[in-house]
């Protein structure tokens, strides 16, 4: 698992609108909230996403670009931000290389059935490119104010 102090792996995933997103290009000049997140659409998910979309301002004031990432397609991904109005950069991992980087997928055990999964995880990572804050398991109800916190603290 990935530690406060260690430097955030980088990646390169398409976008809703199949663009190209380096987290490279954000280090230097913004500091970055990466939300790693089951599925689109779900209650716990699609929570999490209008609470970051709602702080989006205040998100801006602190200078952090806000990211969610899970293995949804970018064509998922599109109805999602659009259905509800979303303002967070969703980025389409299908093949599971970010999630394995940072260590969020994992088996999960629902209804008595173990499968893989995404760990809903969140990482505060710096302008220089440092996780300052590695945050698992998180419960999507009121995270990203707590998030904003952190963010606004760096």
């Amino acid at each position: 698992m990935l530690q406060p102090g260690d430097q955030a792996p980088v990646f390169s995933l398409p976008n809703a609108d199949m663009e190209r997103v380096n987290l490279e290009d954000v280090i230097g000049h913004r500091n970055c909230i990466i939300y790693f997140y089951p599925k689109n659409d779900t209650p716990g998910c699609t929570m999490e996403a209008l609470e970051f979309t709602d702080l989006y301002s205040e998100f801006e004031a602190a200078e952090t670009e806000v990211i969610g990432i899970s293995r949804d397609t970018c064509s998922s991904h599109g109805h999602f931000r659009d259905k509800y109005g979303l303002t967070v950069h969703l980025l389409a991992d299908t093949d599971g290389e970010a999630c394995e980087a940072y260590g969020v997928w994992r088996e999960k055990e629902a209804h008595g059935e173990k499968r893989m999964g995404i760990m809903r995880s969140t990482f505060v990572v710096d302008k220089a490119g440092l996780i300052r804050h590695a945050l698992y398991d998180i419960k999507p109800k009121g995270h990203a104010a707590q998030v904003l916190r952190l963010a606004q603290a760096l």
